[in-house]
C-alpha cells in the first residue's frame, strides 16, 4: 500500500512546517487494552480459518502484526502529541472495523481505541469524541465503546454499505447511496455540531476517510473534491473553535486514481495545519 509513503511524502511537501516523527510498535500490553491476547497470538502467527481472511480482506503475511502494531502506536503518540500541542495526526489509522476478537475490512487492530484507552491510562476522566467521516460506519469501534459513558462515537456513512451488520453507535447518521455533496454537508453540519455541543468533548479522534470521493470504488458517495475539503474545514473549524485537542487519522480511500487516494488521505491534515 503506497498511500502511507506517499502521504507522508505530501504533507512534508506541503505542509513543511508539520514535524513528522516515526512511529513506534504499540506493545501487546497496549493492544490488549482493546484485543485479546488470544487474538494477538491469532494474528501474530498468522493462524487464519478461511472465513476470517475473506472478512480481514488483507493476505496473510508474518509481517501483518508489526505492521498493524506500527499504526496503533502511531496513533498512541498522535493521541499525547494532541494532548500537548492542539492537534497531530497519524498518516495511517483509521481502522474502525476491528473489534475485541475480529478483524474485518481491512482492519486488524483497532488503532483509535488503543489511542483513547491509553490516554485514559494517565488521564481517566478525559471524555473523548470518535467523529467517523468515513463512507463505512465505525462498527467496530461503535462495538468497543458500547455503553462507555466517556466516549461518544459518532459515524456519518452510507446506510446499506458494508459492513452489512451495523453495531448503534451513540450518534448514527446514515445516508443514501450515492448522496450528494451538498445534501452529505447539510447532514453533516446539522448532526455533528448539536451532538458536539451536547457532549462537550476533551478529545477528538477524527477518522476522516478518503472514500467519500466520487470516485471511490467502495464508497457510494458524490463528494466532488470542493465539497471533502468543505467537509475537512467544518470538522476542523468545529474542533477548534471549542479550543479541543484533535487527533486525525486516514480511514479508507480505495480511489482508481492512486494518486488522489493519497492526497484526499493528506488533505485534512494540510488543511489543520494551514487554518492552525
Amino acid at each position: 500500500m503506497d498511500k502511507f509513503p506517499r502521504g507522508r511524502a505530501i504533507v512534508a511537501s506541503e505542509a513543511p512546517q508539520i514535524e513528522i516523527l516515526p512511529a513506534r510498535e504499540a506493545s501487546s500490553a497496549e493492544l490488549c487494552r482493546v484485543h485479546s491476547m488470544e487474538y494477538l497470538r491469532k494474528v501474530s502467527e498468522g493462524i487464519w480459518p478461511s472465513a476470517d481472511r475473506v472478512r480481514m480482506g488483507l493476505p496473510v503475511d508474518p509481517r501483518l502484526y508489526r505492521r498493524c502494531a506500527l499504526e496503533a502506536g502511531g496513533t498512541i503518540l498522535a493521541g499525547f502529541a494532541a494532548l500537548e500541542d492542539g492537534m497531530a495526526a497519524n498518516l495511517g489509522g483509521g481502522t474502525h472495523h476491528a473489534s475485541r476478537e475480529r478483524a474485518s475490512g481491512y482492519c486488524i487492530f483497532n488503532d483509535v481505541a488503543v489511542g483513547v484507552r491509553s490516554l485514559r491510562r494517565e488521564f481517566p476522566d478525559l471524555w473523548t469524541m470518535i467523529i467517523d467521516t468515513d463512507a463505512h460506519q465505525g462498527d467496530g469501534t461503535h462495538e468497543l465503546f458500547s455503553g462507555d459513558r466517556r466516549t461518544f462515537t459518532y459515524s456519518i456513512h452510507v446506510g446499506k454499505n458494508f459492513p452489512a451488520r451495523k453495531v448503534s453507535g451513540d450518534l448514527d447518521v446514515p445516508l443514501d447511496r450515492w448522496v450528494a455533496g451538498d445534501s452529505y454537508l447539510d447532514s453533516l453540519r446539522r448532526s455533528l455540531e448539536s451532538a458536539f455541543l451536547e457532549f462537550e468533548p476533551d478529545v477528538v479522534f477524527w477518522v476522516a476517510g478518503a472514500d467519500v470521493h466520487e470516485d471511490d470504488r467502495f464508497g457510494q458517495m458524490r463528494l466532488t473534491l470542493e465539497h471533502i475539503r468543505q467537509r475537512n474545514a467544518f470538522v476542523i473549524d468545529l474542533v477548534r473553535g471549542w479550543d479541543v485537542p484533535l487527533v486525525i487519522v486516514y480511514g479508507g480511500g480505495y480511489n482508481r486514481d492512486r494518486e488522489l487516494t493519497n492526497r484526499l488521505h493528506a488533505l485534512p491534515v494540510i488543511q489543520a495545519a494551514r487554518e492552525k
